[in-house]
Formats: C-alpha cells, structure tokens, sequence
C-alpha cells in the first residue's frame, strides 16, 4: 500500500535577513519518516499557494509544529502586544483553517507547541501571551543555554485524565515530558477537551472533542529524542497507526468510486447502442 503522506506545517523565515525561505525542524521529519513510519512533506507557510482541500487531497495527515513566531492575537479577537512576541501571518492563515477542516473529516492531525495552540484558536480558544507572568505558573520557556540535550531535558510531569485519550496511549495516568513554551491557553476552545495538566495547572494535552478521527495536540515537543523516548515513541506510533488507517480506508473509498464510475460507463454504453 505504501507509506502514508504527513504534511508538516513550515514556517517562513529570512536568511541574513534577506532571503525568504520555508522550513521546518529535522527532528519533525524524522520523527514522522522514523517512528510514524510516513513519508514526511514539508508544507510551505504561503495559503496563496494551494487550498486546504489541494493539501488534504495529496497527504494524509499533517504535523503543526512548533515555531518561534507565535499566533497573531487578532485570530482569538485580542489587539498584539510587545508582550505576544513575532508572528507568522502566513502561518497563521494556513494552520487554523486545515485545523478545522481535517477535524471536520477525521483526517488526522497532531499538534505540538504552536501546534496545540493552533488547535485551540483554531476552534475558538485564547491565549495568554506569558504564562510564566501569571500567579503560581512555572517558567516552562527554553533555557537559553545549554546543549540540545539540555535545553531538551525532560523538564516535569503531565497528569493524564484516567482513562483518557493520552492516557490509553501512554499506558499511564502520569508521564515526564519537555515541556519549553512562552504562550499557553487561557481560554478553552469549546470544542477542545483538556486531558493532560502541568503540576501548575497548565493545559498540556488536548483532543477535539467530536473529531472522528486523531486529533492530539501536546504543549511539549515529544518530535526531540522521538524514536527513544517512551512517551514520545508512543505517541508518533499512534499517529501512524491513525495515518495507515485514513489511507486504508481513502483507498478503499477511490476504488468504490472507480467501480460505481466504470458500471456508469457500462450503462451508458448499452443504452448508446440499444
């Protein structure tokens, strides 16, 4: 059948401040062509290229990754602060709607970082611009120096719901991650569900509620160290099982419609030359 497509969400950036570029993080692609067992394809941060529809025709699900440049505040109706950072308008414009749409549909998407907060605003959630300004919040924001191992380190625990989503795919109600974000929700979209909390009460772990398909978004980044780490493996498998799944049944649905389109065409060649 062959491996599944998973769009990966870029994001636009300046080489010496001149040179406009898409990219993404290695560790994105190799995390889904690794664990997932998928075909990464890196997705260009510009919506005047393609359609949501065009994207969701030629892949079978897509990572929103993390990034630097944050959602601009106008897409929740709050006016940009200093304090919301840089933004990716672009971005912004190609995420909330595939968010959306792929939710709608069931073809599956995970989110991480950005990413949750994409799906969050993506359905209708806020954002707090600097969690770690709020009363009794940790810093969770990446250390500034350091190696990638350390930067990366397993940073505190999640608390899963029991018997939740996240929790039946980690096999456990608590687990360690490497959580490293400025933003966070404040508001709750209403078709969010919240299923995993930092010891400070910060929303880690979501799912869209009545989405018929995988749709997960962590607030940690599991894409580091994917292939080794236990929470992380687990959960870039269940995306891939969730991606064979959707091509499975993709394929299954074109050949229907190629027989129905072929018994067509048989009829209308008899009645030609009845």
């Amino acid at each position: 059948m062959g491996r599944p497509v998973v769009g990966i969400i870029g994001n636009s950036y300046l080489i010496d401040n001149q040179y406009p570029v898409h990219a993404t993080g290695s560790m994105n692609s190799e995390a889904i062509s690794v664990v997932s067992d998928a075909i990464p394809m890196m997705i260009p941060a510009d919506p005047d290229l393609f359609t949501p529809h065009e994207l969701m025709s030629a892949c079978d699900g897509f990572l929103f990754t993390g990034g630097r440049p944050n959602i601009h505040p106008e897409e929740y109706g709050e006016p940009a602060t200093e304090a919301h950072g840089t933004f990716d308008r672009s971005r912004d414009k190609v995420a909330l709607g595939l968010i959306r749409e792929c939710a709608a549909i069931g073809q599956p998407i995970l989110g991480v970082c950005r990413g949750f907060q994409e799906f969050n605003v993506a359905l209708g959630g806020t954002l707090h611009p600097e969690i770690r300004e709020l009363p009794g919040r940790l810093n969770h924001r990446m250390p500034p120096d350091g190696s990638l191992e350390e930067k990366f380190a397993l940073r505190h625990a999640i608390s899963l719901k029991p018997g939740g989503v996240f929790s039946r795919i980690f096999e456990a109600d608590v687990v360690m991650v490497n959580s490293l974000h400025g933003q966070g929700i404040k508001k709750a979209a209403p078709g969010i569900s919240v299923d995993g909390f930092a010891p400070d009460g910060t929303e880690e772990a979501i799912f869209v509620k009545d989405a018929p398909g995988f749709a997960l978004a962590v607030q940690w980044h599991p894409e580091f160290n994917a292939a080794d780490d236990p929470v992380s493996r687990k959960l870039f498998k269940s995306f891939g099982a969730a991606l064979r799944k959707w091509r499975s049944r993709s394929r299954i649905q074109s050949a229907n419609q190629a027989s129905s389109q072929e018994k067509l065409l048989e009829s209308a060649k008899a009645n030609w030359t009845a």
